[in-house]
């Protein structure tokens, strides 16, 4: 069977140890994945020292010509990619190209890395003196991403990182692998030396040993909020720069005023997208008003019914597999947890089977009205094809509500009134807001990330605040006095 090999210093490296990687829409084993450790991290470690120097120095000019290149060649081979992505996640074909493309625009905005690197300049601060700054790499840096975006994730982290002249090296998820190293090794082909990119696989071991390595600098990481917080910690006490990016449990609040057949529809897409595997996903839908709920469930029931799920390497689908079946029943046991906590289950997608994939782990739309803030199905996330509904009497308890939950990654709110939106996007304390836009993430220009326990770490993923993320700022203060200037000693601080 298929070894998905570790990728250090332009060369596959096999593992005798190895972790199996399934097809999740037949449950069949397709591949097996390298298991790393200590040993293969280091090795990683090594080959991108040596290739740093040399990087560091190439103008930021050149960096970028890789950047385009490496654009060019994600275009070509996208639909090999999306093939590969949809495989083995399961996410749908169309669904899998709105990831790529959506890590397609990092890589563009990467491409302006000489006009980001800029730094500032002034002229006579003081006698003959001139002021100026610049960004520096830090060196060897490293990259954990989750297995729900396999390619987008990724491309949020090492095109920035190698453009400001960084070497990287990228733990993926074991779970869906191969597009991830298919990705990365376009950058070959592109131009980029050897040793600049590396990618490591494995599990808790190959993590631990990238965060306890002196020699890595700065590490990024995506994934569940108890694992985000572990990884700040174990990095941070360390001495590296960490950026851990958590889970979530975002709200829609529903006015009245809200076109409700547009709220369901966008609803739909938020909500079971995906199959609800998105740190951006819609979970909790807050509706103003006990006949804003009534409609809004009333509108969403038939769509629900309606969803087309299957594999997703299939075109015209809604919906494909939850990534493992030990998800799969994770997200099974929630449904349980809130029938059992008392909340009506109005969409029930428990009992679906797909034909010609009765193994595979598929989980239809569920979604629960009449839901609590003391219910688990509210407070934890079940990153799930499961939307749950709860009902306020204003706008202002909605956004209570919200300020309230341990997580603050994304909302939106579905109204037709203008100043109700002004003053929902004012006091929600929330990182990432929408007004009629139930999936606010943002382009590659901005930056992407949550507040309270959806972030762990000073600043957010890609876009500008990535710049700052992988360089540190050097300062320069620069006198050339005259050979003709008298000088002396000067015992005052300098004003």
């Amino acid at each position: 069977m298929t070894q998905v090999s570790h990728w250090i210093n332009g060369e596959h490296l096999t593992s005798e140890r190895t972790l199996a990687v399934t097809n999740p829409a037949t449950g069949e084993i397709i591949r097996q994945v390298a298991d790393g450790d200590a040993g293969t991290v280091q090795t990683a470690i090594e080959a991108a020292q040596q290739a740093f120097p040399a990087w560091r120095d190439t103008p930021p000019a050149k960096r970028a010509q890789v950047m385009y290149r490496f654009k060019a060649l994600l275009e070509r081979d996208t639909e090999r990619l999306v093939q590969l992505i949809s495989e083995e996640h399961g996410k749908t074909l169309e669904d899998a190209m709105g990831e790529l493309k959506r890590g397609i625009e990092n890589v563009e905005y990467a491409c302006g890395v000489p006009e980001l690197l800029k730094g500032e300049y002034s002229h006579n601060v003081g006698p003959s003196i001139d002021a100026f700054s610049n960004f520096q790499p830090l060196g060897v840096v490293a990259g954990i991403t989750p297995f729900n975006f396999p390619a987008m994730v990724p491309l949020w982290m090492y095109p920035m990182a190698i453009a400001c002249g960084n070497a990287f090296i990228l733990k993926p998820s074991e779970k869906d692998p191969t597009s991830t190293l298919a990705v990365a090794e376009l950058l070959e082909e592109a131009g980029l030396p050897k040793g600049i990119m590396n990618v490591v696989h494995g599990g808790r071991e190959t993590v631990e040993a990238l965060l306890d390595a002196p020699e890595v600098k700065a590490v990024s990481f995506v994934g569940s909020t108890p694992i985000a917080e572990s990884i700040y910690s174990r990095g941070a006490a360390a001495g590296k720069r960490v950026q851990a990016l958590g889970g979530a449990k975002n709200h829609a609040i529903v006015l009245g005023d809200a076109d409700i057949e547009n709220a369901a529809n966008t609803l739909m897409g938020a909500a079971y997208g995906s199959a609800g595997e998105r740190c951006m996903a819609i979970s909790v839908a807050v509706c103003v008003g006990d006949e804003t709920a009534d409609r809004l469930i009333e509108s969403m029931r038939p769509k629900i019914a309606a969803l087309k799920i299957g594999p997703g390497t299939e075109k015209g689908l809604d919906m494909g597999a939850l990534v493992t079946a030990e998800h799969r029943d994770k997200v099974l046991g929630y449904i349980e947890q809130g029938i059992r906590e008392g909340a009506e289950l109005a969409a029930d997608g428990r009992e679906l089977v797909v034909p010609g994939h009765e193994n595979g782990y598929f989980v239809g739309g569920c979604l629960f009205d009449r839901v609590t803030p003391e219910m688990r199905i509210y407070r934890e996330e079940i990153f799930g094809p499961v939307l749950c509904v709860v009902r306020v009497d204003s706008l202002d308890e909605a956004i209570a509500l919200t300020n309230a939950h341990e997580y603050g990654n994304g909302t939106c709110l579905f109204t037709r009134d203008g100043e109700a939106a002004r003053r929902f996007t004012d006091a929600i304390e929330v990182g990432m807001v929408g007004v009629n836009v139930p999936l606010p993430v943002p382009v590659a220009s901005h930056s992407f990330g949550g507040w309270k326990r959806s972030l762990f770490g000073d600043l957010h993923a890609y876009g500008p605040d990535a710049v700052r993320f992988y360089t540190r700022r050097k300062a320069v203060s620069q006198r050339w006095p005259s050979p003709f200037e008298a000088s002396h000693a000067e015992f005052s601080f300098p004003s």
